[in-house]
């Protein structure tokens, strides 16, 4: 069931959803500037090496962008789950987009993203996968659950 949200708290909310998307958004960058490093680092090394020395170098360079590539294939999906979370929403249940206030911190289901800060409180960005965001998936407002070996009771779900 659908409530309408405080404004207060739909800020807040698309506040936390544009940190956490400005987070991927550098991770994204940070991996494409590697993999352009990488790909100059290796056009380098073409024009000066021969022999073994060569291969081995090539080989390596090779296993480094397929990392890249493979993080960057991680950090599109993530960015992809971003996309399909609606702060706009105030949830009965917790679940992707909502914002948890709980007897020991707040959380965020969304990506995992870590501590923010915002407004003087600390926000813990995590996924629905994540330990905490599983255990917290579909509990309501009055709740309690462990977490940790401690008791957790959830204040609000927004």
């Amino acid at each position: 069931m659908k409530k309408s949200i405080p404004a207060e708290a739909l800020e807040l909310k698309r506040k936390l959803y544009n940190r956490c998307l400005e987070m991927v958004n550098q991770r994204i960058e940070m991996i494409a500037h590697a993999m352009e490093n990488a790909r100059q680092a290796a056009n380098e090394e073409e024009k000066s090496s021969a022999g073994d020395k060569y291969e081995t170098t090539r080989s390596m360079m090779h296993l480094d962008m397929e990392r890249y590539s493979g993080q960057m294939a991680e950090a599109v999906k993530v960015k992809q789950e971003l996309a399909q979370i609606e702060v706009g929403k105030l949830y009965q249940a917790v679940q992707p987009g909502s914002l948890v206030r709980t007897s020991q911190g707040n959380y965020f289901l969304a990506v995992s993203a870590g501590k923010i800060q915002l407004d003087q409180a600390d926000y813990f960005a995590v996924s629905a996968a994540s330990p905490i965001g599983s255990k917290l998936k579909g509990l309501k407002a009055g709740e309690a659950f462990l977490f940790n070996n401690k008791q957790l009771k959830i204040k609000e779900v927004l």
